[in-house]
């Protein structure tokens, strides 16, 4: 049975209806409005006198109890129409006397997903998203008989928001409940701050609001967000429930203040100390916590209105667009406009990986948790011992911490089958070299793999800079070769570059793409270019910070200048923890940086001389101790001025926004070099690889995002300024930037 089951409603009854809920946002949390029973659900009698609704929300009865049904697929997304068919079934069970309580459910995979985030990027459309949700979380809280929301799946976001407006919850067993909005730059903005806290209490509030992580059924029962958790049939369940004599009573969470009185403001203190450190530069999960405190500071009703006031800014804050353009960029990174969509992604079952160091092992353990068995190959009994300890000791942290179970962890690891030979490889889907970066034994690897593969298995490299058509022609195989550059830890970071061949097909790729989503990451398409995109880009970067050094900043100015801007670490302190010898042997082979008469840096191959590799041997641009905390270290300062003084480079005061301005925007330049070549598809996919690769700070959108905000007139004024300083061939603007600039 649908709600409203008459005739549409007149067009100009339909604009009034509209222009009110509009104000729902501003009417609803006005104490004059809210303050007295009945006065809501008379003025909604009033305005739900209409007729015919979208059938979003189904309404049924079951003996005795209303069932309201929200069917808007995919993923039960919060719009005006499903908030008005809430309010409207709220009011048809209100007024059935037959009715003795209510069940709101979903359909499909998951209860509510919150509102749809396009919705949030203009006013009109978020003043009645707001409208929606504050109106549906109204009508349900004031409702007169018990509200029982029944979730499944994920109640996320607006989801939970309405969730708690509901007298009770009941979960499905493998449910889980968040509010995750700080992640887009956000925060709750349908009374999730306000009454969170007044369920699972503030401390709770704040971990849940601040951090954005959701948690599981069992932890919201012991919480307090659920009143119960249902191992069978949900909505049975839900049912049942609603029909306990003793859970009958109306229980308002708005009125629920006993969890509030014993908020500390040392809580509070604490709680931004922690955003402050762990959630650097970042302003919502700051707003958050405002929020919450004002739960505890105020009425609910001016809690409400606080809360909006911290949505707002939040919503039109710089970080929040930034994050917003990465959740859409991360989504569009998996689509390769040339290969048709119904391309078929070959099943990978059964796999190989060549190689059992670092990033062997970490591969093996990603393909492994995904559901794939595997072969792990070394040349060495010994190697392959070391690797095995490797992948062992990964499980063991993991059982330990208690992110999976003896069980889960013993047949995981009973995937891997280790081997000294390639016996095997016959049966196996794909298979990924993972040895030591150096073209002529990787071109090796594929020649000896060429004899002992089916002809349908996928090769891939996981090279981080070198020629994938290389190897692919060394192995006979290219169509179905590619590379699949993972980053180091290869079972953590989220990246991966799917590196296409001039050969590879659209079915190779098809299946690539897939693979890395089934594994829970990002997969970005790159081009076949020194470095890729990544690499490619990063060299640019520590080159700017290397040639500051020369020009007169310090170590310690450079790294803090980089990390004030929002990086995990200066550009000095990444070369430390990779190995300057590593990061020699990637800028040794760019063609960016080997073009005769360019200005290349002259400290590194200085600091390689004396074997100062960075924290594996102590020191590097900085000392390091056993807590691998870097130390100033004078004999490198004294270096680096000696030996720009040999070479006669002009040394002056350099202050932090020249620093952050050449290494940025030496990461800008590059990356619109690499879109011009059509190495990489679109600039976000950019954006995304320095942000999850390398810890670009997601809050600044990405190096090309960043760029667009600060204008492409500005960028290229300020590249023509370093050009004319550094000289034409270091910093010509990319084409893409001098047409832009134009604009």
């Amino acid at each position: 049975m649908h709600a409203h089951e008459t005739n549409l409603q007149p067009a100009d009854e339909w604009r009034e209806f509209q222009a009110f809920t509009n104000l729902l946002a501003v009417s609803f949390i006005n104490a004059s409005t809210c303050s007295r029973p009945g006065v809501f659900e008379t003025r909604l009698r009033e305005t739900l006198s209409y007729t015919k609704m979208p059938a979003f929300v189904h309404y049924a009865v079951d003996g005795d109890i209303a069932v309201l049904t929200i069917d808007h697929p995919p993923v039960n997304t919060m719009t005006p129409a499903v908030a008005e068919g809430i309010i409207a079934g709220i009011a048809r069970a209100s007024a059935d006397d037959a009715v003795r309580a209510v069940v709101l459910r979903a359909e499909g995979k998951t209860f509510m997903a919150g509102a749809d985030i396009k919705d949030f990027e203009d006013d009109a459309s978020a003043a009645r998203l707001l409208a929606g949700f504050t109106g549906a979380a109204r009508a349900m809280e004031d409702c007169t008989k018990p509200v029982v929301a029944a979730l499944h799946g994920s109640a996320l976001g607006g989801g939970l928001e309405i969730a708690m407006a509901a007298h009770y919850r009941v979960i499905a067993l493998d449910g889980r409940v968040g509010q995750p909005e700080v992640k887009l730059g956000l925060i709750p903005g349908a009374g999730g701050t306000q009454r969170l806290p007044r369920l699972a209490g503030v401390a709770k509030a704040l971990e849940m609001c601040v951090s954005g992580a959701p948690i599981n059924a069992k932890d919201a029962l012991a919480a307090g967000i659920v009143d119960a958790v249902i191992a069978g049939d949900l909505l049975e369940g839900a049912l049942a429930f609603a029909r306990g004599a003793e859970r009958m009573s109306v229980r308002r969470t708005r009125d629920r203040d006993e969890k509030l009185a014993n908020a500390s403001a040392v809580l509070f203190e604490e709680a931004r100390a922690r955003a402050v450190q762990t959630m650097r530069g970042q302003t919502a999960p700051l707003a958050a916590i405002e929020a919450v405190r004002a739960s505890t500071q105020m009425s609910f009703v001016h809690g409400l209105r606080r809360e909006a006031e911290l949505f707002e800014q939040c919503r039109h804050s710089v970080q929040s667009k930034a994050l917003i353009h990465l959740f859409f960029a991360e989504r569009a990174a998996g689509n390769v406009p040339d290969v048709p969509p119904g391309t078929r992604a070959k099943p990978i079952r059964r796999a190989a990986v060549v190689g059992a160091g670092t990033m062997g092992a970490g591969i093996a353990i990603a393909l492994t948790e995904a559901g794939v068995s595997v072969r792990l190959k070394e040349t060495t009994q010994a190697a392959l011992e070391r690797g095995m300890e490797r992948i062992q000791a990964n499980y063991a942290r993991a059982v330990k911490s208690g992110r999976l179970t003896a069980d889960t962890a013993s047949e995981r690891l009973a995937r891997i089958t280790s081997q000294i030979s390639y016996e095997g490889f016959i049966d196996a889907d794909l298979i990924i070299e993972a040895v030591f970066e150096n073209i002529e034994i990787k071109k090796q690897v594929f020649v000896e793999l060429n004899g002992v593969v089916g002809p349908e298995c996928i090769l891939a490299t996981n090279t981080s800079s070198l020629d994938v058509d290389a190897m692919a022609e060394a192995g006979g195989r290219s169509n179905n070769t590619l590379g699949l550059h993972f980053f180091s830890p290869a079972n953590i970071m989220r990246l991966v570059e799917v590196v296409r061949g001039k050969a590879t097909s659209g079915e190779t790729l098809a299946t690539a793409m897939a693979l890395v989503k089934r594994l829970n990451k990002i997969a970005v398409l790159s081009g076949n270019t020194h470095g890729f995109i990544g690499n490619r880009m990063i060299e640019m970067y520590g080159r700017e910070a290397q040639f500051l050094l020369e020009e007169g900043a310090t170590v310690e100015q450079v790294n803090q200048a980089l990390y004030d801007f929002g990086m995990p670490m200066g550009p000095l302190a990444m070369y430390d923890l990779v190995g300057n010898d590593v990061m020699r042997d990637i800028e040794r082979g760019s063609p960016a940086l080997n073009i005769a008469g360019v200005r290349r840096p002259i400290v590194l191959p200085q600091l390689l001389e004396r074997g100062w590799l960075g924290q594996k041997t102590g020191r590097g641009w900085s000392r390091y101790g056993k807590d691998r905390k870097p130390i100033p270290d004078p004999e490198v300062a004294a270096l680096i001025e000696a030996t720009a003084g040999a070479a006669r480079i002009e040394r002056r005061r350099i202050d932090s926004n020249e620093i952050v301005d050449r290494c940025i925007l030496a990461l800008v330049n590059e990356g619109a070099r690499l879109l011009e070549e059509g190495t990489t598809q679109r600039a976000s996919d950019i954006d995304v690889v320095c942000v999850t690769g390398y810890g670009f700070p997601a809050w600044r959108g990405g190096p090309m995002f960043y760029a667009r905000r600060l204008g492409h007139k500005r960028v290229l004024a300020r590249i023509e300024e370093f050009r004319a300083r550094h000289g034409e061939a270091i910093w010509t603007p990319a084409p893409l930037f001098q047409t832009e600039g134009e604009n």
